[in-house]
């Protein structure tokens, strides 16, 4: 037999395996029962699917400064105002003292790349 024919031979028997395997999967598939409502009726409260719970909407929630709980209400004042605390610019938020130490330092690292010997 040539080689060609050969080939072509095991080509097609490659494709009536593979109908074969999908045939095979697809019985064993439909065979199975799906989850209707009695049957997830017939489910313990306790096995409740993790796709249910994902859904699930959330009524608490833990600060984001200490991680306290915190109702809904006090979550979504919480965060209102500390997005009001980013339209103050950051020199308002520290003391002038400190303000000035972070002038000098910014100063230095300037001056540290024209005289690399300043200590």
């Amino acid at each position: 037999m040539p080689l060609y024919k050969l080939s072509l031979y095991k080509l097609s028997l490659y494709k009536l395996l593979v109908q074969a395997i999908a045939c095979i999967i697809a019985s064993t598939c439909l065979a199975t029962p799906s989850l209707n409502a009695q049957t997830q009726a017939d489910l313990a409260p306790e096995d409740i699917p993790e796709e249910v719970l994902r859904g699930e909407i959330y009524t608490d929630a833990r600060s984001p400064i200490d991680g306290t709980l915190l109702t809904a209400t006090e979550y979504v004042e919480l965060m209102e105002n500390l997005r009001s605390l980013d339209r103050i610019p950051p020199e308002d938020l520290v003391s002038p003292q400190i303000q000035e130490v972070i002038n000098l330092l910014k100063l230095r690292k300037f001056l540290r790349q024209i005289v690399p010997f300043i200590p």
